[in-house]
């Protein structure tokens, strides 16, 4: 079985790598991090106009057409680059649950405008919202790009039990509150609502937590892409400084420790990435392997990229802690992406069950 990526999702790489490092270099993802803005608009319409935006979206609703595998590619190109956009949100999340069960209204109404940049999404799955005649009540946080999104997919229980809506955020009785992470480049709100109407996502109503788990094991996949490609980086930092940094005449990258330490970050995130790829491969051909196969990436990313990111600053001693250098940019997006779709011990805790009930089946 072959789980290389085609001569053409390579190039689709290359592309997106190119565009990358010139539109997205550490100092716009610091000028986010120490600005006023949200996000990177600049680089946001740059995605949209290269189509990133609107990978898996159909070509009759203004998106490129194509499957989950371009789309892993781009979220590794994402993760390598820490782009200071609502990219996740809106194409992992945002997107799937239209696709997977918006109405033709709601389909001909968003994913166009998404697919341009246009609109942003997000979705929050946490406890403390309720619906009750159409409107909504009650809080939810930390919703990633919660600020910038214009509309949102909330989970809300109500007299029938989980239901999904659809929210616009600019309606009255929405307050969004910006909160404090430690990767302000991505930006977290507070969303509460005080009798907000919203509309049913399509006619998924019948089992809305079967539906939420099934887009946020795709969403773990691209994530896991995401990580792969963030701890990749770091492994390179840290590779390029122990080559370039001398101590008593020889480069540091000579001596044991350090050799030992770069080892263990090169199996760390190799083993990440075969992870990945087969999350992708049981994504893109919808095998009935996805559930476990996108747990084991999951949580097999997450620790690479920390791990590859706090390494990364040990290799680069006292000045890896300096705000000068980048290594405190990557280990800021390996811990948000450990807590985004639930934390660590949460994917572990459904890899073992998951495992566990295709054993006994």
């Amino acid at each position: 079985m072959n789980f290389e990526f085609s001569p053409e999702q390579l190039q689709l790489r290359d592309v997106a790598r190119r565009f990358l490092e010139e539109r997205s270099p550490s100092s716009a993802v610091r000028a986010v991090m120490e600005g006023d803005a949200a996000y990177d608009k600049a680089l946001w319409a740059g995605f949209a106009e290269m189509g990133f935006l609107g990978v898996t979206i159909p070509e009759e609703f203004g998106g490129l057409g194509l499957g989950y595998l371009e789309l892993c590619v781009l979220a590794e190109e994402v993760g390598r680059s820490l782009a200071p956009v609502p990219f996740s949100s809106s194409v992992y999340l945002a997107t799937e649950f239209l696709l997977a069960a918006g109405d033709d209204a709601q389909k001909a109404c968003c994913l166009r405008e998404l697919a341009s940049g246009k609109l942003i999404g997000t979705f929050s799955g946490g406890k403390g919202v309720t619906v009750r005649n159409g409107a909504l009540e009650g809080s939810c946080w930390p919703v990633a790009d919660g600020s910038v999104a214009d509309f949102a997919v909330i989970a809300a229980e109500g007299e029938g039990g989980l239901s999904l809506h659809m929210v616009d955020l600019s309606l009255p009785g929405v307050t969004r509150t910006t909160l404090e992470t430690i990767d302000p480049s991505r930006n977290h709100a507070r969303l509460d609502f005080a009798g907000v109407s919203a509309q049913p996502l399509g006619n998924h109503k019948a089992d809305a937590a079967s539906l939420i788990s099934t887009v946020l094991d795709k969403a773990a996949v691209l994530t896991a892409f995401e990580q792969v490609g963030g701890a990749d980086r770091a492994l390179e930092m840290a590779r390029d400084y122990a080559l370039d940094r001398m101590a008593f005449g020889r480069p540091i990258g000579s001596f044991q420790a350090i050799k030992h330490m770069l080892a263990d970050m090169y199996v760390s995130a190799t083993l990440a990435r075969s992870n990945a790829y087969y999350g992708a491969w049981a994504l893109s051909t919808g095998d009935a392997e996805l559930p476990a196969a996108a747990a084991a990436a999951r949580v097999s990313a997450t620790k690479a990229f920390q791990h590859c990111a706090k390494n990364d600053i040990q290799v680069h001693g006292g000045m890896g802690f300096t705000w000068a250098f980048d290594c405190h940019l990557y280990y800021r997006r390996a811990n948000l992406l450990a807590l985004n779709l639930g934390s660590l011990s949460e994917w572990e805790d459904k890899l073992i069950s998951r495992l566990q009930s295709r054993n006994a089946a």
